[in-house]
């Protein structure tokens, strides 16, 4: 395998012609990629626990803020991979528009934070299996699904991109079908009886817990979001990205208000905000979309939402696989990671990072089960921090961006695709990025004493990726690029 492996390389050094990436990934692939990129655990099981702390009025406040910041980081985005698509993303953006070490720490950063979603993603599914089967052993079921997931990457992109489009499929029906049945229940044409603004107005609604409650909402749905940014990885391998990469965007606005803001509206419609059911988010048996769907008559609720919620988080570890592989192959070519990672095979798949992050995350995985997962647990923590982390790399690339292509006489008529709002767009979801992340730990400072094992836990991402960011600084002696001279060539489109 290394004698072949060798040989393709000397092969491509020969030629001077490098295997690049396949662009596999089609409209339909993309538009259900950010249609799905959002939905998950933080919908269907953690909302129901968002209305219990700050009530429906409260809920839909958080949810709306983060909502409106994610449609400007997305736009941000948009218009980064739809002038310049690479799996790099927004490694390669910071790289090129701010600083090419802050790109590295950007890139390292976003790898490590997906695959350590892949062995939490494989936690949750071995407990979802154990609903039918409960006492099947985990290894049984994490092994079996990380194989499946590796196969659905190691094939082709289009691989990744149809069992995506058919995971987000399922998904966004469940959604629809909540949301539909929901809104007869609230006219009374089924379920029985017409509950009105009823529970917007019993106890303190709509706004329980004042203002900490709903700040602490407010955290909780930035971390619900995190996953849109994957279609900025996924134009890298699109098919005409500067067409197919606004067309999904524009799906960003109509995703935030139906999927999150409306399914919320509906649950805190249905079910009080004093139900105690919607503050346990580890079974599938008191999701809030368990209990709206048996308060509409069907009895087999639990197992179908047990089965969505599985399809949810097989689609984040194949997602997180995904991401990090061509996070880690965009370094590898780079010469930011070892060169053996950016060895790709005729179909284009960069095999020797889609091996070493199976494996971290496997290996991440069974660390949960030594010492009551103590090593799993910090590993968790710590990349808690690094999807805001990408997420403030975004907004700080687009606005540099932005700035360098006026700098250097571009004109914005020529951009596929232009993001609205320009400069307040980026600078609003840096601004709500970083409130977000300051106050994460809000709860450690409660009951009068400070936690400091939750406090370290929640800040511990940050000087790690600071850490990381100096040393590259320091060994690449790399400076802030002046406007005048970020690279906003698209000479690295295939990238």
């Amino acid at each position: 395998m290394q004698q072949k492996i060798g040989r393709s390389m000397q092969y491509e050094e020969a030629t001077k012609k490098p295997r690049t990436l396949k662009r596999g990934l089609k409209s339909r692939h993309l538009t259900m990629i950010a249609l799905g990129g959002a939905i998950g655990t933080g919908l269907f099981l953690a909302s129901g626990n968002s209305i219990y702390q700050a009530g429906p009025g409260g809920a839909l406040l958080a949810y709306g803020i983060i909502g409106i910041m994610v449609y400007f980081l997305m736009t941000s985005l948009g218009e980064l991979a739809a002038f310049m698509p690479t799996s790099g993303s927004f490694s390669t953006y910071a790289a090129r528009f701010v600083d090419p070490s802050f790109g590295f720490a950007l890139g390292w950063n976003y790898w490590y934070n997906w695959a350590i979603t892949i062995a939490s993603e494989l936690s949750a599914a071995t407990l979802i299996m154990k609903f039918w089967f409960p006492d099947s052993p985990s290894i049984l079921w994490s092994g079996l699904f990380l194989l499946i997931i590796f196969l659905l990457n190691a094939l082709s992109v289009k691989g990744y991109g149809e069992s995506e489009y058919w995971f987000a499929f399922i998904k966004i029906a469940t959604v629809i079908i909540f949301i539909v049945l929901g809104l007869l229940m609230i006219v009374g044409i089924i379920g029985g009886g017409v509950p009105g603004f009823r529970n917007f107005t019993i106890g303190d609604a709509p706004f329980h817990g004042g203002f900490l409650a709903t700040f602490g909402v407010f955290l909780a749905a930035g971390y619900s979001f995190q996953g849109t940014e994957l279609l900025g990885v996924s134009a890298g391998e699109s098919t005409h990205p500067e067409k197919n990469v606004p067309k999904a965007m524009k799906t960003i606005f109509w995703r935030i208000l139906l999927f999150y803001i409306l399914a919320i509206f509906i649950i805190g419609m249905i079910i009080p905000y004093t139900n105690h059911n919607l503050s346990i988010t580890d079974t599938i048996m008191v999701s809030p979309f368990t209990l709206v769907f048996q308060k509409a008559g069907l009895a087999v609720a639990a197992s179908v939402m047990n089965a969505v919620i599985l399809t949810a988080v097989l689609s984040a570890g194949n997602s997180g696989l995904y991401a990090s592989t061509r996070i880690l192959y965009a370094l590898a070519r780079k010469g930011k990671a070892p060169r053996l990672l950016g060895f790709v095979t005729k179909n284009g798949i960069p095999l020797w990072s889609l091996i070493i992050t199976a494996a971290f995350g496997f290996l991440a995985f069974l660390a949960s089960g030594f010492g009551d997962g103590i090593v799993y647990n910090w590993l968790l923590s710590a990349s808690g921090m690094c999807g805001f982390i990408a997420w403030l790399g975004i907004a700080v690339s687009h606005w540099r961006f932005r700035r360098a292509y006026s700098a250097q006489g571009g004109k914005l008529e020529n951009l596929p695709y232009r993001a609205k709002w320009f400069p307040f767009g980026p600078l609003f979801a840096f601004a709500v990025c970083m409130i977000v992340v300051i106050g994460q730990s809000m709860n450690a400072f409660s009951g009068g004493r400070i936690d400091w094992g939750n406090l370290i836990a929640s800040y511990v991402g940050i000087p790690v990726f600071l850490a990381v960011w100096l040393i590259a600084k320091w060994k690449m002696k790399a400076k802030l690029i002046p406007l005048e001279k970020c690279d906003i060539s698209q000479k690295h489109y295939a990238e």
